[in-house]
């Protein structure tokens, strides 16, 4: 038992060490970065890049239950829940929660 302690206590260490030491780097570093740098615009442009290409990837090649739906079904989800995002002044938890009740709705409703 005590041998299996070490393999919890390496992983521990190791994710801190890989994740913990920037966000705190960040931290201290980022309160002299001007909100207005191009740098930062940059920075934005490529986080919003990223997510765009994770949602893009879930939608056409899903995994798990969303590849139990139909393409149909999912880009009307995504198409639906980001107008409803745009339509109430741009929550995030509405842009989130409307397109999941719609997948969930229509999984329901093509159930044989």
């Amino acid at each position: 038992m005590a041998e299996g302690w070490w393999t919890y206590v390496v992983i521990i260490v190791a994710g801190f060490l890989a994740t913990d030491i920037w966000r705190w780097l960040g931290v201290l570093i980022g309160h002299r970065l001007n909100e207005d740098s191009e740098a930062l615009y940059w920075v934005r442009a490529v986080a919003t890049s990223l997510v765009m290409a994770v949602t893009a990837k879930l939608i056409v090649f899903p995994t798990g239950t969303l590849a139990n739906s139909p393409l149909w079904l999912r880009l009307a989800a995504a198409g639906i829940g980001f107008a409803v995002f745009l339509g109430t002044g741009k929550r995030v938890a509405v842009g989130v929660l409307v397109p999941i009740a719609i997948l969930i709705a229509g999984l329901l409703f093509l159930q044989p």
